[in-house]
C-alpha cells in the first residue's frame, strides 16, 4: 500500500466531517485527516502544509465548494480535490469537472468513501 496520505475535509457540518473522517480512518488508519469549517480556514491550512486530498462541501458560508476548489486546484495542482455535495445537478458536476475536481454525491457512505480513496490510491501506484 502507498505511503500515508493527508486529507483536509472542508464542510460546515461537524457531523458530515466526523462521518467522512471515520470512514477514511477505517480503511486508512495511518492517514492524517484535518478539518476546516469554511473556505478561509481551509485556505489558511492549505498554505501551512501540503495535503494530498481535499474533500470540499459545496454549500458553505463564504466561498462555495466550487470557488474554493478552483482556488485550491490553482494553488496546489499536485493535490486531488473532490466536491462532496448533495447538490447533484449536472451543471454542478460539469463545473467541478471543468475545474479538475472529482465529484462525490452525498450522503457519504462507508462504501462510497472507501471506494473513492481506494480507486485514487490505485491510480497513484
Amino acid at each position: 500500500m502507498s505511503h500515508p496520505r493527508s486529507v483536509l475535509l472542508v464542510d460546515d457540518s461537524k457531523f458530515a466531517r466526523l462521518l467522512v473522517k471515520a470512514f477514511i480512518q477505517s480503511r486508512f488508519p495511518a492517514w492524517t485527516i484535518d478539518e476546516a469549517v469554511e473556505a478561509g480556514e481551509a485556505q489558511t491550512m492549505a498554505n501551512t502544509r501540503p495535503y494530498d486530498y481535499f474533500i470540499i462541501d459545496f454549500n458553505m458560508p463564504g466561498k462555495n465548494g466550487l470557488e474554493l476548489g478552483g482556488d485550491i486546484r490553482q494553488q496546489h495542482p499536485q493535490s486531488t480535490v473532490a466536491l462532496l455535495t448533495a447538490n447533484i445537478q449536472q451543471d454542478i458536476q460539469n463545473q467541478a469537472e471543468a475545474l479538475g475536481m472529482d465529484f462525490i454525491a452525498k450522503p457519504p457512505t462507508q462504501d462510497k468513501i472507501t471506494a473513492y480513496f481506494s480507486a485514487r490510491e490505485q491510480a497513484h501506484d
